[in-house]
């Protein structure tokens, strides 16, 4: 998308026509009121066709807050499933119940089966490209191993049966990862419909098909870790801004969901352990009584984790077998989603979460987890022991500080725990649920850079449980709103653990992305962007944090930021949204601010063009001469006047030519000079202008800049003096209002100004900071010494030495025997 018109700086999003006039050109629309457009390019051709940000509606306010019209359907789910070990497959069957709390009618549901991602159907399977797949260049062991296990597995979600509440079939169509679901009759404004839905599918082996789910086989004991989610068919959004978001599923928009209420009943080997999205409804069924008794002692526990199954337990059963089945029965409030894991090898630790508890359920007690787990929010870990150690002293301790750092910077917790589970996925959320990656060596060690990706995924995708699971926003569309925010607010988690947390997506580990050239717009589709984690990840980040700390303050920000967490919590805002409530609780207008880092490619790059130092005319004669005088005895000789000077001069030899100006000094005053100055004096004093002012000693500079990257930015310059002494100054991003790219800044000083340095601190994403100095700077690099390579040497390789050390002629080869004539039966 090409770069907002710089005339809308300050258009305003409360009054949009500006803005969406803007947009308008941007996205091609057509209009006899906009200029002519070049043809797209070839990101253009993907772009969506509702990228102009839409006006305030009874739904959605001016402020970015949700109306009193606002509406949202609702799911709910009661779930029988099955995990079958020996068949490693899932089959389970849903009653659900749906609520049209819109104003429309509805002629039928759209579900989403994600799972069909992995079908053999030739219009369902994703096309890896060599942006983001399998470059065919360079296609590594793994990529190739992938490529053989699609050619076995067939991950097609197939639906057994679909009906209504009286039993009779519905009628439906399944399109790629979408089934539309056709209703008897229309579903009328506040109405509910119930139906009944049964599936199976074989789970993938997620080290060869890594899909955000699947098991992880351990060869040395046979046995499995299941790291489920997306298995069961989902309903899709209904929106106010943009009905059905029944997008296909294309591997990287992830899920835009419904809140309800879910009650699933889990079927499993009974020696195995689960975690799961909400409350355990029959521990006492399920869990030893010893494990309860764990349970009761980690809710009190605050410092520690405690061993719910311990290391050795996990051992013996992973090395027996199940003598049976197990049913456990979950049940969570308020969720868009509902994941799960589970294994026989899995260790248990848990602690309660300091200072965070949850509401008590409306519902009647289940026993003795439901009675313990009402007081405190929970953080829980499941691994196997190959995490250890590293899991057992980190991850249940990540929980807890992303608990108590997110509440704080948005709305309390509100769910009574929190897992992270150690499998086969990178890192992935779901609600009260993550599953994560990062293991140490097999001896036992692990590199430093292990230990830091733990934790930071685990704050990762402990945090999603704010954005977007209890923040709603449309993954589907708009990977940055839940990505983007939740990464930002990691990075202040992150700040809190440690000093001197490495970041890889800051201010500085961004600019290498910042200045490459086939960038997307953050706002871009999700499908279509290519460079996901630097787009969607990074670049919010670095955005909102130079908000925070260079634009409103961290006391502005924070109190914006948490309003908006307040109002959408448990809703679904959009992007405008959000940009009109920080601008509405902070007071300041931003439009600039998310034209520029939102909506466009450009970066910062501004240039310290020169520096002009603007000295102050006393308008006294007898001061400017002098003055000038001296700078001029003051300027270097050339190297021909200095060489002449020795050379006789005719008007020595002939004194006679020497007249009136042989004698005169310039700097002389005239009487003339003198008395327009002192009349200068009079006219001053009788404006009532005191002439003290002409003898100002202060020194005037001005400071020219240019803004050669196109992204409006705060300039933040430090000012280096000759006495020693330096001091920064901070200026607000509306220096460039009047033109985007130049601006100067006038400096008064008694001080002399030596060198200007602007972005001291690296902070703003400048691209190229060569050009950040006044006077330019050498341009520092490294090189390394190399020597020659020699070409291979066969006779070395293949002969061997004599006794002195010498390489010896190598045996010429047997003559061929001759072959002899052909006989008259072979000739041709």
């Amino acid at each position: 998308m090409p770069a907002m018109p710089a005339c809308l700086i300050h258009s305003g999003l409360r009054s949009c026509t500006s803005l969406l006039l803007a947009l308008c050109v941007m996205s091609g629309t057509s209009s006899s009121l906009l200029p002519a457009i070049d043809p797209p390019s070839e990101v253009q051709r993907f772009q969506q066709l509702d990228s102009p940000v839409p006006p305030p509606t009874a739904q959605r306010l001016a402020t970015g807050a949700p109306g009193a019209a606002y509406w949202q359907n609702r799911a709910d789910y009661d779930i029988a499933v099955e995990l079958d070990d020996l068949k490693r497959s899932i089959s389970g069957k849903a009653k659900v119940t749906y609520h049209n709390a819109s104003p429309d009618r509805l002629d039928y549901l759209w579900v989403q089966l994600d799972q069909n991602y992995l079908s053999h159907r030739a219009d369902s399977r994703a096309v890896p490209n060599s942006k983001r797949g399998i470059d065919p260049s360079r296609i590594s062991y793994s990529a190739l191993d992938r490529l053989l296990a699609y050619e076995d597995y067939d991950g097609e979600m197939k639906i057994s049966s679909l009906t209504d509440a009286q039993g009779n079939a519905l009628p439906h169509r399944i399109v790629k990862t979408m089934l539309r679901l056709d209703l008897p009759q229309p579903l009328a404004a506040g109405a509910k419909f119930v139906f009944n839905i049964a599936w199976s599918y074989p789970i993938n082996d997620c080290r060869r098909i890594n899909a955000r789910t699947g098991y992880e086989f351990f060869k040395e004991d046979g046995n499995c870790i299941y790291t489920i989610a997306q298995w069961f068919p989902r309903l899709c959004a209904y929106t106010d801004y943009g009905g059905w978001v029944n997008k296909q599923f294309l591997g990287t928009g992830e899920f835009t969901l419904e809140f309800g209420n879910y009650k699933v009943s889990l079927t499993v080997p009974n020696d195995f352990q689960v975690a799961a999205t909400g409350s355990l409804r029959n521990a006492d069924e399920v869990l030893s009584p010893l494990q309860r008794q764990r349970l009761e002692q980690a809710s009190r526990e605050f410092r520690k984790p405690v061993f719910i199954v311990t290391p050795q337990e996990a051992l013996a059963a992973q090395q027996g077998k199940p003598s049976g089945k197990k049913t456990w029965v979950f049940e969570a409030n308020e969720v868009r989603d509902f994941a799960f894991a589970c294994s026989r090898r899995f260790v248990w630790d848990a602690m309660a979460v300091e200072g965070h508890s949850h509401p008590p359920a409306p519902k009647r007690s289940h026993g003795a987890l439901d009675k313990m787990l009402r007081a405190p929010v929970m953080a829980m870990s499941m691994y196997p022991r190959e995490g250890m150690p590293l899991w057992d002293q980190y991850s249940t301790h990540a929980i807890a500080h992303t608990i108590q750092t997110y509440s704080r910077f948005t709305v309390d917790y509100p769910y009574p725990v929190a897992w992270s589970v150690n499998g086969p996925v990178g890192g992935m959320e779901y609600p009260m649920i993550s599953f994560n990656g990062p293991r140490p060596e097999k001896d036992g060690t692990y590199p430093e850079r292990t230990k830091y990706a733990l934790i930071g995924v685990i704050i990762h995708e402990v945090g999603h449980n704010w954005f977007p699971m209890i923040v709603n926003s449309d993954e589907r569309q708009w990977t940055w709103m839940d990505e983007g925010l939740n990464s930002f607010v990691e990075y202040l988690a992150e700040e809190e653990w440690e000093h001197d947390w490495k970041h890889r997506r800051n201010e500085r580990g961004m600019v290498d992305y910042m200045r490459s050239k086939d960038r997307v717009p953050i706002m871009t589709n999700s499908e279509s962007i290519a460079d996901l984690g630097p787009n969607a990840y990074g670049q919010p980040t670095a955005a909102l944090n130079i908000l925070r700390e260079h634009i409103l303050g961290r006391e502005a920000f924070d109190h914006a930021f948490k309003t908006y967490a307040q109002r959408w919590a448990f809703k679904r805002p959009t992007p405008v949204d959000f940009f009109r409530c920080m601008e509405d609780a902070s007071g300041v207008d931003l439009d600039w601010f998310w034209r520029g880092w939102f909506f466009s490619t450009d970066h910062v790059d501004v240039a310290v063009d020169q520096v002009r130092w603007l000295q102050l005319d006393s308008r006294n004669p007898e001061i400017e001469k002098a003055k000038r005088k001296k700078e001029e005895e003051e300027r270097p000789k050339t190297l021909t006047r200095e060489r002449n000077y020795e050379l006789s001069k005719r008007v020595d030899r002939y004194p006679e030519l020497k007249d009136f100006y042989d004698q005169w000094d310039e700097s002389s005053v005239l009487p003339s000079e003198r008395k327009k100055f002192e009349a200068l004096i009079k006219e001053l004093r009788e404006e009532n202008i005191d002439p003290a002012l002409l003898e100002t000693k202060h020194n005037l500079y001005s400071i020219d800049l240019s803004n050669l990257g196109g992204l409006v930015t705060p300039v933040i310059l430090k000012l280096d003096f000759t006495d020693g002494s330096s001091e920064e100054m901070q200026l607000p991003a509306e220096v460039w209002r009047f033109n985007p790219h130049k601006t100067s800044k006038v400096l008064l000083t008694k001080k002399e100004l030596k060198a200007v340095t602007f972005d001291p601190r690296e902070e703003l994403t400048d691209t190229e900071i060569e050009n950040n100095h006044w006077p330019r700077r050498p341009v520092k690099s490294r090189f390394q010494l190399y020597k020659d390579e020699k070409g291979p040497n066969p006779m070395r390789e293949l002969t061997k030495p004599d006794k002195e050390g010498r390489a010896q002629s190598p045996k010429a080869p047997a003559a061929k025997p001759a072959t002899p004539p052909p006989s008259k039966a072979t000739e041709p």
